[in-house]
This record gives C-alpha cells, sequence and structure tokens, in this order.
C-alpha cells in the first residue's frame, strides 16, 4: 500500500482493534499515546489535536470513546492523507474530521471559544534552535519553525472556551518557558505529570494541562514509569497501551 505514491505504507493494530495507517516518515511513538492519555477529553466534548500527524491521537480518543466532535490539523499533506485513510478505515468518519491547514492560523479553522480542549505534541526545540533535522517530515515535526509555543499559546487563548483545557507535552528543559508562557496568555497550567523511563533516570517528557481563564494553582501528580524495577514495561504503561501491548514494536518507542 502506497500513501499518496511516496513512502510505502503499513497498518498498525492500535487499542480495542482500532489501526492506524503509517511510513517511516509519518509514524507516532510513546510521547503520542501518552499524551492521547493524559488529555481524555469527557463524554460530549469537542477536541482538536494540532500537528496529528498520522492521526494517532484522535484515533486513541475515538477507540476509548472520550469525546465526541474531534479534529485533527495536520500541515503536511501526505500525513493527513494517512490519517483520512486510517479514520475510514475505522468507521470513525462521524466522529472525526481532519483539516489539511496550519496550526499557526486557527483563526480561519474554528470559531473563536468554539473548542472543548486542544491538543498537541509541539515541536521539540524553539524556532531556530537545534541540529536541523533530515528530511522535511521530520524538520516540521521536531523544529519550532513549524509551530513555536507563542504560536500554540494565541491559537488556543483563541479557539478555547472559558474554562477550556490545552494539553500538550514537551522536553523538561521547556517546562519553566512553557509554564511562564502560557500563564501569561491566560492559560493557567493546572496539572503536570513528569514521566521517566526508570525511577533512577531523569525525566525525559513533562505531560502540561492548561485551563483557558483558570486560577493559579497546579497539581503535580506522580511520576509516571515506563519500566518497573525488573526492566520490562511498568503497569501503568501497559494499562495505557492496552492491547496493543501486544505488539513488540511498541516496547522500544520513545
Amino acid at each position: 500500500m502506497e500513501a499518496q505514491g511516496k513512502q510505502p505504507a503499513r497498518w498498525e493494530p492500535l487499542w480495542g482493534g482500532a489501526k492506524v495507517l503509517v511510513t517511516k516518515e509519518h509514524g507516532f511513538g510513546t510521547d503520542g499515546v501518552l499524551l492521547a492519555d493524559f488529555s481524555r477529553p469527557r463524554p460530549g466534548e469537542t477536541w482538536a489535536d494540532l500537528g496529528t500527524g498520522c492521526g494517532i491521537i484522535p484515533l486513541l480518543w475515538r477507540a476509548r470513546g472520550w469525546g465526541r466532535a474531534i479534529t485533527g490539523v495536520e500541515l503536511q499533506p501526505e500525513a493527513a492523507e494517512l490519517a483520512r485513510q486510517s479514520v475510514e478505515e475505522n468507521g470513525y468518519g462521524g466522529e472525526i474530521s481532519l483539516v489539511e491547514g496550519d496550526a499557526r492560523q486557527l483563526e480561519g479553522l474554528f470559531a473563536a471559544g468554539s473548542l472543548d480542549g486542544i491538543s498537541c505534541n509541539p515541536p521539540y526545540t524553539a524556532p531556530g534552535a537545534g541540529i536541523p533535522s533530515p528530511g522535511a517530515a521530520r524538520r516540521t515535526a521536531r523544529q519550532g519553525d513549524s509551530l513555536s509555543l507563542e504560536d500554540l499559546a494565541r491559537g488556543a487563548r483563541y479557539a478555547l472556551r472559558f474554562g477550556g483545557r490545552l494539553c500538550l507535552c514537551l522536553r523538561p528543559a521547556r517546562l519553566g518557558e512553557a509554564m511562564a508562557l502560557f500563564h501569561g496568555a491566560d492559560l493557567e497550567p493546572k496539572r503536570l505529570r513528569l514521566v521517566q523511563q526508570r525511577a533512577e533516570k531523569a525525566p525525559f517528557l513533562f505531560l502540561l494541562e492548561c485551563r483557558r481563564g483558570g486560577r493559579p494553582g497546579m497539581t503535580v501528580e506522580p511520576v509516571l514509569l515506563l519500566e518497573d524495577e525488573t526492566g520490562g514495561p511498568s503497569r501503568e504503561l501497559e494499562e495505557i497501551y492496552g492491547d496493543y501491548r501486544d505488539n513488540p514494536e511498541h516496547r522500544g518507542r520513545r
């Protein structure tokens, strides 16, 4: 199977019999799976996933019955096509819509205050920082020139209703920057969770929930460990992955 005649594509199983179409350039890692679980849209809510890639987060939400109306926004045509095919294959067309558009321009995609929640796995590095990644797809996913935290804050402030939630994951080196920026944009940090590979390792990821118009005060949740004392997947990670845990490819993903 081919995605728009470019990268060879393959189906990967997800939760509860759902599946996702991926390629070497447009796949997913543990970050996206953890963010899908951390955000958990409530029944009846309207959410958007910005930079949805192959659509992993909307697909996992729908497979688990979370949310009502979900929109995946993706800038890269090849990734957006993979997500569309996955939505159709799983029969989720009535709940998930895909928009090929720029997450930096939410004013043209959503009405003001129309979303209950937004999730985003933004580029790892700030604009102009880090070593440029090889290949256009990796640069878009990892370099902040395609979506800066300022872009994300501005768009979320516009599209979220009062009390709406922004959920994101990022590298710990940018935690201070993110907290200050979102607080200043009236997106109050309310929930934080650090992720470690194992107990003796430093965190490699944080999961953050901000609330539009929220009052100061944040809950810091217990650290999420990906491995137990034997070096195998932790019980919580197994619960998050569900029956996808039986796919050996997930165990080394980051």
